[in-house]
């Protein structure tokens, strides 16, 4: 796990002259002692009074430092460790960690642009990465991305704050134990931030929000927007839809290219491996067409790179934001590089095809057959205990097999599509922004799409009437709820019990759309708390309604919280797939594909196969409009029969975790209902209701993460820090 740390303020007085530091010698001598705290194998980027480090296996490309001094025309570039002490008030520095597209001369532009106290443009360019600037000697800012796939988190020490782009090392230096509450309100509302607010897995370990930035001034922290969605002006393109779709091509081919092309003059032996993952449906694959189009050789720096494109597929630019052009094209384009695509064969029907790839063949595609190690829950046959200890927990403890093989088999740097569906899709909560926007009539194709699928599933009674009657109303009364008294019925519906789908109803399109048309929705786990963690979830809830409104609409409001959701989802898979030197990537997260696709008109993302559709229109604008007809409408694979198999085959091991767990002992759950449910998923013919097995998932991952926690040596991830005592795990508590 790669990680950025350091602290600001508090530490710094034991520098002060004596005169100054009215503190007795047995405090002196304690900050002394502390100011020699350093993470394990380190690199120090920033030396002096406010210390800062990164941990893991960066590359030298992913850390870029600027610094712009009292007398410099322009920022300068930094190489190596920084010495804070000679800064003064007039001192302004930059750092960016993590892939950011930007060249140098844009750096030093943003940091020049930033001393004003403007930040916005620094989370403009294309990449996945994370800013941190500091103004004088006093002031440190650090710029989260809008996903929430580059989190920070903080927490005061020693009289001041120490800061890190993950929760476990923070908890280490301030030996934290497990926040029980916050357990509780993951697993009954994951995707609602009214029940989860600021806080971590960790006891006094505060998440920054996406979004927002945190300032620590004087060593207190401030937490503050930049992100202005939910103003004038930052909704659906004005220019209308051809406008938005232009956008979100430039700003989708921009993000690929970034990862694909490498600095120029880089040997070939020097450069990454290219890989991508075709598991994921059409937005992998148009993930995978771009990448193939973009050459891996280094182009001159003074020309833009060209696509290479068949003859007969050659555009002139018509579509705004291609990357063709017919100057480009005259002259015959170096051997392309062979680009690894991996696909895992996850069921029983044909493998997939690859991609069609027109003229010179660049793609190299492997299907992974199937093997028993890749199902859900293989390493419970195994020791539970010698997996990863990822940042939080996440399904993908339970489920990451079959990612960890696909990336062994993928490239050094590999792309995949994830995110997509969060990105471009309608989340059904829009439905109820339309009505609020006196626009009832663009309801119906989505509505109808709903019926008729239901219609073909269930027959002619339930999808043509009651899909309609049962969504429509639904999207009302949230168009018409008031927010506080929303979450005062979801903290009812959790205490009682009452789940959005009725039990014995079968579970249709209609009814889980239905059940997404709401303020709070609990999560699949929900049903198997405790009494006590239901109700400290609710309270978590009846306070939050006595905070301000969010300025979002609901359906937009919703959608943010479930793209946020599905981003920390990614993070934990990455952290337990990932090998070292390897570099996952997730283009449809950059900031600048989130603010591009919100252009795009709530109707149009609300329409059957508006994701397939969009992604189609990317791929034209790119040079590749030879997609099959039937492009997009592969039948997904049955990850749920997967997810049974892999149940019965750890039978023993979920006996053996559920005999005495970790969750039970905190109070977090009704250890013997969870008991009959596993019972049932895994009898093969058992009764699993809808959610059940996602619900499971959730349940088995936060207890093999809390047995790893618990498992581990405290202060494992510092040096000069002393031994904490163990503490046990504490119960949730309302209140």
């Amino acid at each position: 796990m790669r990680w950025l740390a350091g602290w600001s303020g508090g530490l710094s007085q034991a520098r002060l002259p004596a005169a100054r530091r009215p503190l007795d010698q047995t405090v002196q001598e304690a900050l002394t002692a502390l100011a020699t705290v350093r993470p394990i194998a380190a690199t120090a980027l920033w030396t002096g009074p406010d210390p800062l480090w990164a941990v893991g296996d960066w590359r030298p490309e992913e850390v870029r430092q600027f610094v712009h001094r009292p007398g410099d025309r322009t920022p300068q570039q930094v190489t190596g460790t920084a010495d804070l002490g000679a800064d003064t008030e007039a001192t302004a520095r930059l750092l960016v960690l993590g892939h950011c597209g930007a060249g140098d001369q844009e750096l030093a532009a943003g940091l020049a642009a930033a001393r004003g106290g403007a930040v916005r443009h620094l989370t403009g360019w294309a990449g996945s990465y994370i800013a941190v600037l500091r103004l004088g000697t006093r002031s440190t800012l650090l710029v989260t991305d809008l996903a929430g796939l580059q989190p920070v988190f903080h927490t005061p020490w020693c009289g001041g704050t120490a800061y890190a782009t993950a929760g476990l090392p923070l908890a280490d230096l301030v030996g934290a134990g497990v926040d029980t509450g916050h357990l509780a309100a993951a697993l009954a509302c994951p995707e609602s931030t009214e029940a989860l607010g600021t806080s971590s897995p960790y006891t006094g370990v505060h998440r920054v929000p996406p979004g927002h930035t945190l300032a620590i001034r004087g060593g207190r922290p401030q937490v503050n927007g930049y992100d202005d969605e939910g103003t004038a002006g930052t909704g659906p393109s004005p220019d209308g839809e051809a406008a938005a779709v232009r956008e979100l091509t430039r700003s989708l081919l921009e993000a690929v290219r970034s990862r694909v092309r490498q600095a120029p003059g880089s040997p070939a032996a020097d450069r990454p491996r290219i890989g991508a993952d075709l598991s994921y449906g059409t937005a992998a694959t148009a993930v995978t067409l771009l990448a193939a189009a973009v050459p891996i050789s280094a182009a001159p720096a003074a020309a833009p790179p060209a696509l290479t494109v068949p003859a007969q597929l050659r555009r002139t630019g018509a579509t705004k934001g291609s990357w063709v052009r017919d100057e480009a094209l005259e002259e015959e384009p170096p051997a392309p590089e062979l680009l690894a695509a991996v696909t895992s064969h996850e069921s029983a029907r044909p493998a997939p095809e690859p991609p069609h790839d027109t003229g010179r063949p660049r793609l190299r595609h492997t299907v992974l057959p199937t093997d028993p190690s890749q199902l859900p829950y293989a390493e419970l046959t195994d020791d539970p205990l010698a997996g990863p200890l990822t940042d939080a927990p996440g399904r993908a403890l339970v489920t990451g097999g079959a990612a960890v093989a696909r990336l062994t088999a993928g490239g050094t740097d590999h792309l995949t599509g994830h995110g997509a569906r969060q990105v471009l899709d309608g989340h059904p909560a829009r439905l109820a922004d339309l009505l609020r926007d006196g626009r009832p009539r663009e309801l119906l194709p989505p509505v109808a799409a709903l019926a008729g699928a239901d219609r073909a599933l269930t027959g002619t009674l339930s999808g043509a009437l009651r899909t309609p009657v049962t969504v429509l109303r639904a999207a009302r009364k949230l168009a018409r709820a008031r927010w506080a008294e929303a979450l005062d019925d979801a903290a009812v519906q959790l205490t009682a019990r009452r789940g959005p789908m009725r039990p014995g109803v079968r579970p249709t399109m209609g009814a889980h759309s239905a059940a997404d048309l709401a303020w709070v929705v609990p999560g699949p786990a929900a049903r198997w708390l405790s009494d006590d963690a239901l109700a400290a979830v609710a309270l978590r809830l009846r306070l939050a309604a006595r905070g301000p409104e969010p300025l979002l609409a609901p359906g937009a409001h919703r959608a943010k919280l479930a793209l946020h959701h599905h981003a920390g989802n990614y993070r934990t898979l990455v952290q337990v797939a990932e090998r070292h030197g390897q570099r996952v990537h997730a283009p449809f997260f950059d900031n600048r594909v989130l603010r591009a696709a919100r252009l795009l008109p709530a109707d149009l993302r609300l329409q059957p196969g508006a994701r397939h559709a969009l992604l189609r229109t990317v791929l034209a604008g790119a040079g590749r409009a030879d997609l099959p007809p039937d492009w997009g409408r592969a039948p997904r694979p049955d990850r749920a029969a997967a997810a049974r198999l892999g149940l019965r085959r750890a039978g023993d091991g979920l006996a053996d975790l559920f005999r005495a767990p970790l969750l039970a002992e905190a109070g977090l759950i009704d250890l013997p209902a969870v008991r009959r449910a596993l019972g049932s998923a895994t009898d093969p013919y058992g009764e699993v209701p809808p959610g059940a097995l996602d619900g499971l998932a959730d349940l088995v991952a936060v207890e093999l993460w809390l047995r790893r926690f618990e498992a581990r040596r405290g202060g494992a991830c510092w040096t000069g820090l002393p031994v904490p005592q163990r503490r046990a795990l504490a119960g949730v508590r309302v209140g």
